[in-house]
């Protein structure tokens, strides 16, 4: 007997075959996509592996200095050949000089001397690097015209080099005299202009705000001042129509904080103004600003041999450029007797046997400029060298007393003017504020004068204002800031006056445990004084 035929259809059969099929497709393009990733994966790493390769076996780039770049030009028959006409840099190598090909994908604009460059194994210029920030430094001696420094280098060395122009791309100023540089004497360039505090700490250029209004109680002597100043440099025509020719310096000699320093600041300020006002503009406007360089006296003495008598230089040397542009310019020495001493006294370490000669020759030098003043300023004008004070010289002298009782006044309604608040029962009590500023005025004056005129500068008035002003912030702190307890009284001024006399006695040198030495230094007609 046959067997029955199976019941199970052939469609089942075929979905079957075709979900493993699908299954396998599946399994199929995941492992392509493995594949893939990882021939991707293969393939960056042989390309690393091939850079790595070329860098190993690249020859080393080597470094070089410009000296100038050399555009391409016509040959000149007889004496080159035509390779040598090409395109190319001289540059420093390994202590020679060689003229090398620069690549095409360089600005040549950028190849300025000093920069620092990479060659390739061929010697040709392939990038260009910044200059080298280190390197000897020299000072400016003079400035030529065509981008070329006279400079001093290696002690008193004189060398000519190049100012590279990226120097003059990283300082806002133009390279003067006295300035610092970093240079590279293999290939003479100057590379950057160091900002050095050196010549700032002996002289500080400024153009003071400081007016004659400001000073009080030195009428005669501000009068003898622009007599002595302004007239020459306001109507040079004049001078010269005339044959007269301006003074060369002045010395305000005279009790110390009587106003010499302010005098002098004034000078320039009012220079400034006065030129202003002749062009029919502002001092800022006309660009005739005038500038005062505030000589620190203590600290242009330094210990090296030639090193003060260089900063004088330096010091005039700037006097003399500012000059040459049209700015009046005021050389300031303050307590000049502390540099300039009479030579020969033996005081000292006797470094004066070298400055004061170094002065003499550089306001000599001045003759032959139109806006120079030297200022100078002392209290001890005896120990000054002689040279210094002759006609021709410091040929005006202006002494600078202790103020009268009128000048005081003065003095102390500057001090005591403006916005300063006057305590308000006080102003009540006088009818007004001016009446109550001329009301402590008198009060302070009469405690001062005559009892104590021998004693009384414009800088003790000021301070005697300053105590004021600080009793009086302290008691309208210490009453909770109540409206009645704000402004001066005459309680306070009187208070101020009283404490700033006390401090003067107790500075008398006859109420001081000094050396006896020091009471003879100081006394008239002791060292260094006239015998």
């Amino acid at each position: 007997m046959n067997e029955a035929p199976s019941s199970q259809p052939e469609g089942s059969d075929s979905g079957e075959r075709i979900r493993q099929l699908e299954h396998q497709l599946q399994t199929a393009g995941r492992n392509n996509r493995r594949m893939a990733d990882l021939l991707e994966v293969t393939r960056n790493e042989m390309q690393e592996l091939k850079k790595a390769l070329e860098v190993d076996g690249q020859a080393p780039f080597t470094f070089a200095t410009v000296i100038a770049y050399r555009p391409a030009h016509d040959q000149e028959q007889g004496r080159e050949i035509e390779a040598a006409t090409a395109a190319g840099a001289d540059v420093l190598h390994a202590g020679r000089k060689l003229r090398v090909s620069v690549s095409p994908l360089i600005e040549t604009e950028q190849l300025s001397p000093g920069v620092e460059v990479l060659l390739n194994e061929n010697f040709t210029i392939v990038a260009i690097l910044e200059a080298e920030r280190t390197g000897e430094i020299a000072r400016v001696k003079e400035v030529l015209p065509d981008d070329r420094l006279v400079i001093l280098s290696r002690g008193e060395d004189e060398r000519v080099v190049t100012l590279a122009s990226t120097a003059l791309q990283k300082t806002e100023q133009p390279v003067r005299v006295g300035d610092a540089v970093i240079v590279d004497l293999r290939t003479g360039t100057a590379t950057e202009v160091v900002p050095l505090s050196e010549v700032e700490d002996v002289v500080l250029e400024e153009s003071p705000d400081v007016s004659y209004a400001d000073i009080g109680g030195l009428d005669g002597q501000i009068e003898q001042i622009r007599d002595a100043v302004e007239l020459p440099f306001l109507h040079a025509d004049l001078y010269r129509e005339h044959g007269l020719s301006a003074p060369k310096g002045i010395l305000l000699y005279g009790p110390p904080g009587c106003g010499k320093t302010m005098i002098a600041k004034a000078v320039a300020a009012s220079l400034s103004e006065r030129m202003g006002e002749e062009d029919g503009l502002s001092s800022v406007a006309s660009g005739s600003t005038a500038s005062f360089l505030n000589i620190k006296g203590p600290e242009l003495l330094n210990k090296y041999v030639g090193e003060t008598e260089r900063h004088i230089r330096v010091i005039f040397s700037r006097a003399r450029e500012r000059a040459s542009a049209g700015h009046p310019v005021v050389v300031f020495f303050d307590e000049m007797e502390a540099l300039f001493r009479t030579r020969g006294t033996g005081v000292s370490s006797d470094v004066e046997t070298t400055i004061v000669p170094q002065l003499l020759a550089e306001i000599d030098g001045v003759e032959s400029l139109d806006n120079v003043i030297v200022i100078g300023a002392s209290n001890r004008e005896d120990m000054i060298d002689p040279a210094i004070l002759r006609p021709g010289r410091l040929d005006v002298k202006i002494r600078v007393q202790r103020p009268s009782a009128e000048g005081a006044k003065e003095i102390l309604r500057i001090h005591l003017g403006g916005q300063v608040p006057l305590r308000a029962d006080a102003v009540a009590e006088y009818g007004g504020r001016e009446q109550a500023l001329e009301a402590l005025v008198d009060a302070v004056i009469g405690r001062l004068y005559p009892a104590h005129a021998d004693l009384v500068s414009g800088a003790v008035l000021s301070n005697i204002v300053d105590r004021a002003k600080k009793s009086a912030i302290k008691e309208f702190l210490g009453a909770s800031e109540a409206a009645e307890a704000k402004g001066l009284t005459l309680e306070h001024l009187l208070a101020g006056t009283e404490a700033e006399l006390e401090d003067q006695r107790r500075m008398d040198p006859e109420n001081m445990t000094v050396p006896a030495e020091f009471l003879r230094a100081a006394a008239p007609g002791g060292a260094g004084g006239p015998q």
